[in-house]
Parts: C-alpha cells; sequence; structure tokens
C-alpha cells in the first residue's frame, strides 16, 4: 500500500500539465460527448481537463480519438502515456512515449518520462540513458537534473549524483526543496536511504550558501536516523553553517575536552 501511495505521489508531481484553461477544467467532458465531431484540439482540451481532475480513463479516450485524426501527433502520445502511467500503466505508456520520440526525435519530456518508466521499474542503467538523452536536448530543464541526480544516488554514485542536484539548484533554486523531496525522490523507501539523501543536500545547500535550506535538510537527515551528523563540525563545506547558532539545536556541538 506505501508503495502504491508513493507511486501515485510520483505522478502528481511529475506530471502537473501547464496551461489548462481555469473554465474549461472546472467541467470535464463527459462520455455522452460525440468525440467524432470534435476536433483535435478540442480533444486535446477535454483530454487535458480530465487529467486535471484526474480522471485518467476518460482523458485517454480523447487523446486516442485525437491521435485517430492526427496519427503522428508526439506531443498526444506523451500526453496519453502520463495518463496511464498515472494508472500505473508501465507497458501502455512506455509504448507511447516511445511512439512520441519516434514522431519527434528531439522531444526532451517524452525521452525524461521514459527515463521515468524505467526508473518506477528498476531499470537504473536504461533510467540513466533517457535521463542523460532528455539532458543533452534540453539542459537548463532541472528536473531533469533532479531525475538524473536520483537516479545516479540510488546507484550509490555519489558524485555524480552531487553534481546533477548541484546544477538543478544553479537552475532552479527551489528544485530539491518541494513536498516529497521533489520528483522521484518519493521512491526512496528505507529510512537509512532518505536519511543519506537528506545529508548530502544539506551539504550541497551548504556549498552553494544557502543556510536555511542546509539546516532543514540536516533536521530531516536526523528525523531519519542518520549517524554521522557531527561531520558539520568537521567538514569545510559546513564552515558558514556552524556560524547558524540554529545549528546547535539540530546537532549539538561536540564537548570540549
Amino acid at each position: 500500500m506505501r508503495t502504491l501511495m508513493l507511486k501515485a505521489l510520483i505522478v502528481l508531481l511529475l506530471f502537473i500539465a501547464a496551461g489548462y484553461s481555469p473554465a474549461f477544467a472546472t467541467a470535464a467532458p463527459q462520455d455522452t460527448v460525440a468525440t467524432q465531431s470534435m476536433s483535435v484540439a478540442q480533444l486535446e482540451k477535454a483530454g487535458d481537463a480530465c487529467r486535471a481532475q484526474k480522471n485518467y480513463e476518460q482523458a485517454i479516450k480523447y487523446f486516442k480519438e485525437a491521435l485517430r485524426q492526427d496519427k503522428k501527433n508526439a506531443k498526444l502520445y506523451n500526453k496519453m502515456g502520463l495518463a496511464e502511467l498515472s494508472l500505473g500503466d508501465y507497458a501502455d505508456a512506455r509504448a507511447d512515449f516511445s511512439r512520441a520520440t519516434k514522431y519527434d526525435r528531439s522531444y526532451p519530456e517524452a525521452w525524461n518520462d521514459l527515463g521515468v518508466v524505467a526508473y518506477l521499474q528498476q531499470n537504473y542503467p536504461q533510467a540513466i540513458r533517457y535521463f542523460q538523452k532528455a539532458i543533452a536536448l534540453d539542459e537548463s530543464r532541472a528536473s531533469f537534473h533532479v531525475n538524473l541526480g536520483l537516479t545516479w544516488f540510488t546507484q550509490n554514485n555519489m558524485d555524480n549524483a552531487m553534481r546533477e542536484y548541484t546544477r538543478a539548484l544553479d537552475l532552479d533554486p527551489d528544485a530539491l526543496m518541494r513536498s516529497s523531496n521533489t520528483a522521484l525522490s518519493a521512491q526512496i523507501a528505507t529510512r537509512e536511504q532518505r536519511a543519506k539523501q537528506d545529508f548530502m543536500l544539506a551539504e550541497i545547500f551548504a556549498k552553494m550558501g544557502y543556510v536555511d535550506s542546509c539546516l532543514l535538510c540536516l533536521k530531516k537527515a536526523k528525523e531519519d536516523g542518520y549517524t554521522n551528523l557531527a561531520k558539520v563540525y568537521k567538514e569545510d563545506e559546513f564552515a558558514r553553517v556552524r556560524q547558524d547558532v540554529r545549528l546547535a539545536t539540530i546537532v549539538p556541538p561536540p564537548e570540549t575536552k
């Protein structure tokens, strides 16, 4: 049950559709609408509205009808894949993300979404390749770097993980501080892993001078049982953080001999 809840949260975090019309989203079209009489644009908007209301089955119906009219529309394939992923249908989602990349090889979101499926299926080497492809196409997307960093972290490659997380923060200072530690991080299920990642993030924030964010991550690491918090009083990266009196309330200073 916990795993299902976490995966549902991932989908919500990663794939919120942008640019919905508020008026349209408040009342999603129903099955009774004659979809055959709707244009591709109308069907896409209807599918978007259904996805916004988490009516993923209906969204898929609209996207399928739109694709019947426009068979090589990469954007529609990707949106349908996102709806399928929201339902936990990895096979169909992967197939539709792949079709999106087939019809538009330079579509970074589709490559990223293929990486998400690979990650959720624990095919980490493949996820890395897909996330790297997405970044090669659009290096400016902080979420792509977060996803790749998390995958490197899962593979226990801390140097690469820190590099990607640091780049994500360069692009978006809030990239690592959203709910659930952002994006795929909700898949980190054990307390030990969460604690380890939060301490690593604290170190990154300390290096970049983000004291508040560093302290928050240290607090999370402590709550999840990280056992080597005393490093904050030894490592140069935390020099600036040691000047903040709040640190002592989270990590008591070592006793003087």
